[in-house]
């Protein structure tokens, strides 16, 4: 199954610590993994960064927001348990936690304050933005790399005949083809050239060369 988002989360975990006992993360990790029947797949997926797993990403901020707001405290280095304002939560048996439900917390909105999103952010968030903040990074680093990607695009097609014929040898010698631009790529298009937009040359001795042509 896919991973669910941390906000999912937040219940599940404060459930887990509902004996009342200290918890590591890596135990929490553990045990959500099996509740949630998550392959070995789901766990190894990474973040666009490749420096942490998705799915720990997700339940490190779960656990950073349960802190937050006071339903949990740290009791040692990577240890946890559940306060009594997350045990008197839990025997509410409230249908699901998000940060619209934390937001009733004080210490949980002044946080959020102090992190310059008021409870509008936190309700646009919780309804159609379930992300860590590093995966809302990422989501705004793709959205940027396609932006640009179809606004370079825009310009390269309104762009002069000649204009595309030299970036296309540019991007071979950029690829690694030949040496220098100087020295790999030429150029030609121009009449009587039997349609060769340009030449490359295929390695850096110059020993075989690669004619471009549309």
């Amino acid at each position: 199954m896919s991973i669910p988002d941390f906000q999912s989360l937040l219940l599940p975990i404060l459930t887990i610590t509902g004996d009342n006992q200290e918890h590591t993360g890596s135990e929490v990790t553990d045990t959500l993994a099996r509740q949630l029947n998550l392959s070995a797949e789901d766990r190894s997926e990474m973040l666009a960064g490749g420096r942490q797993g998705r799915f720990v990403n997700r339940v490190s901020w779960a656990k950073s927001y349960l802190k937050m707001a006071c339903l949990v405290s740290s009791t040692g280095r990577g240890k946890y348990r559940i306060t009594s304002r997350g045990l008197d939560v839990l025997s509410k048996a409230p249908i699901d936690l998000d940060i619209r439900y934390l937001m009733q917390f004080p210490e949980f909105a002044a946080s959020r304050h102090n992190t310059r999103q008021n409870s509008r952010d936190a309700e646009e968030l919780g309804a159609e933005h379930p992300q860590t903040p590093e995966e809302a990074l990422e989501t705004s680093y793709q959205n940027l790399r396609r932006t640009l990607a179809q606004e370079l695009l825009e310009k390269i097609k309104q762009a002069s005949p000649a204009f595309f014929e030299t970036l296309v040898v540019d991007l071979l010698v950029a690829m690694g083809y030949g040496g220098s631009r100087k020295d790999a790529g030429e150029a030609v298009g121009r009449s009587g050239d039997d349609g060769i937009d340009g030449i490359i040359k295929e390695d850096k001795l110059g020993l075989d060369a690669i004619t471009v042509d549309d």
